[in-house]
Formats: structure tokens, sequence, C-alpha cells
């Protein structure tokens, strides 16, 4: 009688990724556990421990992006339209537009124009608009852990309460004195104009096979995510959304509504250097405990090299690589989320930021996506002027912290 042995299946690129990624940072706390001995016994780091340590951290962050691209592409659906769903009349009419220039059944359509050609094109059908929406929400970190609203016009008002409505006790048979009423106050959220042109040849547009809306979702999700989560961050907000860095920012303590509270490290330009971690501990509980839950650390690259080298008074490093595909690394239990656009530690930068981003910070998307088709500018590229609405700032000026390199 032959005994059934079932093989294993073998790990899937990502997971093994993780598991690479997670022996490549147990190799980085072993040497940085040697340059910490070495900074101990000799007041100074051996060269060649410094070199391996800051290789393994390069090797690190290579890895991290490596498995951020692997986790975008098996999300990204195939180029190919599937065979066995039937376009509608309103798709054909747009794929019709999109391959030959032909807008005839467009604008029959009134339904589905949004001008003509000279007043910004025709707007595209919801199953482009979402699927340019769906891409950058995978593409997008701070759309991954921040509000996102979809709305029909060109500014969003939202009334916010500072405090809440009061409340209070009273027994069955006792008077109920009037509570006070909460204080509001109306935010607005102008949704500013975002473009991109990608280029198509007509080879590619005449191939039947390919399916064109959502080669351009691939096209503009990169340069739509790049261009938002900058603005996310730093805009100014004019013709763009206001970063949750460009509002008046003042010391925790004394911070008014409006106002971003931060704490200082007490150094300029660094961390303590006799507790480091201490800095991060207050920052973590800066925000009410109701907004940590749902708290995100927010740092760039550079900052969480840095991070990653400190270690608590048991010897354990306060920063811990994701333990399964698709989640984020963590920093004292939260997770981190890496944008390249925040600052790098210096004087004075806000250089990591911490809070409930879902409650504090508002993205705002009109609907829709225009899109105009230019088989002119730039022949024999066929150029496809492609916009959207977006707006977006801080709705909760309480759920937001800024850690800020200075004295005070």
């Amino acid at each position: 009688m032959k005994k059934e042995t079932k093989m294993a299946s073998a790990p899937s690129a990502q997971q093994q990724g993780i598991d690479e990624f997670r022996s490549a940072f147990e190799a980085f706390k072993e040497a940085n556990d040697r340059r910490l001995a070495e900074i101990e016994r000799k007041h100074s780091a051996d060269v060649l421990t410094l070199e391996k340590v800051e290789r393994i951290d390069r090797a690190l962050d290579e890895q991290k992006a490596a498995m951020d691209r692997l986790s975008l592409e098996r999300r990204r659906p195939a180029l190919e339209a599937p065979a066995a769903v039937l376009p509608s009349a309103g798709q054909k009419a747009w794929a019709r537009y999109m391959r030959q220039g032909d807008a005839s059944q467009l604008i029959e359509a009134k339904q589905l124009s949004a001008g003509s050609g000279p007043d910004g094109g025709f707007t595209a059908p919801d199953e482009t608009a979402h699927e340019i929406t769906r891409l950058l929400q995978d593409a997008s970190p701070m759309r991954q852990i921040a509000e996102v609203r979809t709305v029909g016009s060109s500014s969003f008002k939202k009334p916010i309460s500072r405090g809440g409505a009061a409340a209070g006790w009273a027994a069955e048979t006792a008077a109920r004195p009037e509570t006070q009423t909460p204080t509001l106050d109306l935010i607005a959220f102008p949704a500013a104009e975002l473009y991109a042109m990608p280029a198509a040849t007509q080879t590619l547009l005449d191939d039947s096979f390919a399916d064109i809306d959502q080669w351009l979702a691939e096209e503009v999700r990169d340069v739509f995510a790049a261009q938002e989560t900058a603005a996310f961050v730093n805009g100014d907000g004019i013709g763009k959304p206001k970063g949750f860095l460009s509002y008046a920012a003042s010391p925790d303590a004394s911070a008014q509504w409006g106002e971003i509270g931060y704490l200082a490290t007490g150094v300029d330009g660094g961390f303590a250097a006799s507790d480091p971690i201490d800095s991060l501990i207050d920052l973590v509980y800066a925000p009410k405990s109701a907004y940590r839950p749902g708290a995100h650390f927010i740092m760039n690259r550079r900052t969480v090299s840095v991070v990653r080298k400190f270690k608590d008074l048991d010897g354990n490093y306060i920063w811990q690589p994701a333990a399964q595909a698709g989640q984020p690394s963590t920093l004292l239990g939260y997770p981190v989320t890496e944008i390249e656009d925040m600052p790098d530690i210096a004087s004075g930068a806000s250089a990591i930021a911490f809070g409930d981003f879902r409650r504090g910070y508002l993205i705002v998307d009109r609907a829709g996506v225009r899109v105009v088709r230019d088989p002119y500018s730039s022949k024999p590229f066929v150029l496809f002027y492609t916009t959207k609405k977006v707006g977006g700032g801080v709705q909760d000026f309480n759920a937001i912290k800024l850690l800020k390199f200075a004295l005070s």
C-alpha cells in the first residue's frame, strides 16, 4: 500500500519577496548590533561595519520598492479586453472616438458629451473613470490612508464640528437643561484640474484586442499619483490641493483650530543622542486616544533608514518589516506609510507625521474624466489630453501631529 504524499505548493513570488526581506532585516540587525557594540567599546564603529550596515540598509529599501511594484503588478488586470463582455452602445461610441477620432456618435448621445472639442473634449464613460480611480487608489499612498469622497460639483463644502455637541446626565423625572450647541466651521475643498497627455501609436489603436480604456488608465496612473501625492503633502492650495504640511504649525500644547500641532525633538536637525525613541513615543501619544487605533506614521525612505536602527530598552528594534504580503512595515506597532514627498531630517523640518489620516485628511474627486484626442501635435503619435479634478485638505486638525527636528 503506497502512502500518498501531497507536494506543498511553491510560495508566491510576493511571499518569497517578503521572506527575503525579513531575512535581509535579520542580517541588518546583526550588522547594526555589531556597529553599536563597537561604538560602546571603542567610541567609534569600524569602517567596514558601517559600510555593511549602509549596504544592507540600501538593499532593504530596494527590496521594499520591488515588493511594492510586484504588489501593484498583481492587482493590474490584463491589457486585453475579456471576450465575454459585450460593450454597451455608449462604450462602442467611446471606443470609436478613441480609436478613430469619430465623435459623431458621442455628440448624438447627449448624456455622454461634456461639450465639444474646443470646450474641453468628452467625458469618459463611467467604466473608464472608475478604472482610473481604482488604479490611483493602488498607486497613491495618501489615497490608501485618507478619506476619499466623490462629488458632483467643482467645490465641496463640509461643516466641521470642533468639539461635538454637549451631553449630560439626568434622572427620569428631572429637568433636562438645554445642551450647548457645537462650534461649527464650514471648510471648502475646491477641486483643481489635474492633467496628463499619454501618447499612443496608431498600431495600438487599430488593435481590436487591446483594451484602450485599460491602456489609458495605466498611462495616467503614475503621473496622476505622483502629482497628487506631492500636493496632498506640500500643495499650497492654489490650483492644487492643500497639503497637510502647508498649514500653519504650532507647538502641540498651544495649537489652535486651523493649525497642525507639532512636537520638537529638542535637537536642531536630528534626534536626541541619548534617547531618540522618546520623541517618537511622545508623538504617538500626542493625538487623543480616539485617533490612535487608525493611526499611521508618514515619512520618506531616508527617514525610515534612520529609525530602522533604533532599539528600545529591552534591545528590540522598534521598526519591524511586514509579516505578510500587502501589509506595511510597522514602527512602535503602528503602520508606516512611505511618501517620498515628505522632507528629509534637517534643521526645522517636519520629517515625520503621525495620526489618523482617514479622519484628518479629505481627498475630493470631482466625478468624471475628460479626454481630448489630438492626432496632430505629435505625429505619428496620437495624444490623449486627459483631465480630472481633485481637491484635498485637512478636515480634522486634532487628528494629525508632526515631529519637528528643532530645539523647540
